[in-house]
């Protein structure tokens, strides 16, 4: 039986009053479970810095947990003394502290075991947080280097992006990974195009958490021209609509003024009283830097250009570089 609109609206807020409810109740027993491993990761630590303990007694621990308390997982000697450096990692950093109780424990092992730096471990502690990745996904972030990337090569936006969203630098990324589309090296934008559509939903995992499909080959008419925007969608935070249009090739100065044009389009025939002026995203396959940067200079229009990459960067050369980064702004900050 097809149950009238009216009434599938209203059954359908009942469906999300109950899910609520269920994120709410995972999140207070993950919390409590966070809270539990920070507590028995202080015991162990303490005992152990007071030489009143060795390693051995983790273990005597571990086993005596086992045999009085069967029916409890999670507490083997590893996981004794992944708790203990959980603890040790975090004790006084107040800023990040809070955040480890919202996530549960299988992430907050992998950002321990996988960052290198404390601003690592803040980054994606914070962006784990914000963006409720999976582990799959947390794991494939830090394969794809996504710190590294945001370091060295933060988004590239023009003036009126960081006067009018100061916030969109948070936001967008100068790359975007879609090593999940398989596309080969010889692509047209057509398959880049259709491949986007038939992985919508982990291409809106990479875009980030508030962004929302509006449509594709968006249709704007403007006098008696037709026209068709690659990809449009709408960021909840940002209140804006985001335009997207795709490149196979490098970047070149004149896609600004196409661009331009349609985010003029949008602002005066779809968009929304109380919505902001759209932002429009040109992803191409790669790009001059200097170039982009003399192209945003004296761009009118809040844009920004970035690059995809259709297959995972090299980690360790990123990661290297990030090093030589650090080491070149230490020794700016030494200097008198």
């Amino acid at each position: 039986m097809t149950l009238p609109i009216a009434q599938q609206h209203d059954f359908s807020e009942v469906v999300q009053l109950i899910d609520t409810a269920r994120q709410k109740s995972y999140q207070a027993v993950n919390t409590l479970l966070i809270e539990l491993y920070w507590q028995v990761g202080a015991y162990i630590s303490g005992k152990l810095a007071a030489a009143q303990w060795g390693d051995a007694v983790v273990n005597q621990l571990a086993n005596h947990l086992a045999i009085t308390q069967p029916n409890l997982k999670g507490f083997t000697r590893a996981n004794l003394f992944r708790m203990r450096q959980f603890y040790e990692t975090y004790r006084h950093d107040e800023k990040v502290s809070p955040l480890v109780r919202q996530l549960p424990w299988t992430h907050n092992l992998i950002i321990l075991s996988q960052s290198k730096h404390p601003e690592e471990r803040e980054f994606y502690l914070k962006m784990a947080a914000q963006e409720r990745w999976s582990k799959r996904e947390l794991e494939r972030q830090f394969k794809g280097a996504l710190f590294e990337r945001s370091v060295l090569n933060p988004a590239k936006v023009s003036p009126l992006v960081t006067q009018t969203h100061p916030e969109a630098l948070n936001i967008f990324k100068d790359s975007y990974l879609v090593e999940f589309l398989g596309l080969p090296g010889n692509h047209s934008e057509a398959d880049l195009h259709q491949g986007l559509l038939a992985q919508l939903k982990l291409f809106l995992l990479e875009l980030g958490r508030d962004f929302c499909f509006v449509g594709s080959e968006y249709a704007l008419q403007v006098g008696k021209q037709d026209f068709a925007l690659d990809l449009l969608f709408f960021h909840r935070s940002l209140n804006a609509l985001v335009a997207i249009e795709l490149k196979v090739g490098r970047f070149e100065p004149e896609y600004l003024g196409k661009l331009s044009f349609y985010l003029e389009a949008l602002d005066r025939d779809h968009k929304k009283p109380h919505e902001n002026p759209a932002i429009g995203v040109l992803l191409c396959a790669n790009k001059d830097d200097e170039v982009v940067e003399y192209a945003l200079s004296r761009s009118l229009s809040p844009a920004l250009i970035a690059e995809y990459q259709t297959q995972l960067p090299d980690k360790k050369l990123l990661q290297a570089k990030l090093h030589e980064f650090y080491a070149l702004n230490i020794g700016t900050e030494e200097q008198p």
